[in-house]
């Protein structure tokens, strides 16, 4: 939800430093938190959850944990 009543969660996704200032577009966007609780990346609703970008960065988290 936008506006006044929008959710802590969705202002934090929507508006930080790594993944800019912008509000969901669309279903299916992804965000990537690691381990800690940071925002890692951002994926629009275009990218496929199986692409090779997504599960190579989930990989690279995995392996550093």
């Amino acid at each position: 939800m936008e506006g006044d009543e929008r959710s802590k969660l969705f202002e934090m996704l929507t508006d930080n430093p790594r993944t800019g200032d912008s509000s969901i577009y669309w279903n299916f966007e992804k965000f990537l938190i690691d381990k800690d609780g940071y925002i890692v990346d951002r994926f629009r609703s275009f990218t496929k959850p199986e692409s090779e970008d997504l599960k190579s960065l989930i990989e690279k988290l995995l392996s550093d944990s």
